[in-house]
């Protein structure tokens, strides 16, 4: 009877691995969920602020060329189409710069490859716990 319990003790460290296992993968496919929910809501506020930013600068545009308008100067030659242009050249820069901050949120969602993909603490913890078990049965056979 004494020689069931390494056995035992054995087969509980094996069943506590493949547990640990499989809440790691849980754990992974639930970060990767809150992972692709964050980028989403990310996403859209981004693409909101896009949407505000050309609505403004449609305004602005509009707005400067009736100004230039009003003061006799025609806004698709000389001062008035440099004007507009360097507007749409500036907003252009806004948005690429929008775009490269929006790729650098996105990417410091993930604080560690092993946070992202593998997250080696559960295997440690059962490992030590395996360890632990494997010992004190042999022990117990040492003492038969």
């Amino acid at each position: 009877m004494a020689q069931l319990v390494p056995v035992a003790s054995l087969l509980a460290g094996v069943a506590g691995l493949v547990g640990a296992q499989k809440q790691a993968q849980a754990q992974r496919r639930q970060q990767a969920d809150l992972q692709a929910n964050r980028e989403a809501q990310l996403k859209l506020a981004d693409e909101e602020a896009a949407r505000q930013r050309r609505a403004m600068l449609a305004r602005t545009i509009a707005s400067t060329r009736a100004r230039l308008a009003a003061g006799g100067v025609s806004a698709g030659e000389g001062s008035g189409a440099a004007l507009l242009s360097g507007l749409e050249e500036e907003a252009a820069a806004r948005e690429a710069a929008s775009d490269q901050q929006f790729a650098l949120r996105v990417a410091a969602g993930r604080r560690s490859l092993l946070d992202e993909q593998l997250n080696l603490n559960p295997f440690i913890r059962v490992g030590s716990q395996l360890a632990t078990g494997l010992s004190s049965s042999f022990r117990s056979l040492l003492n038969l």
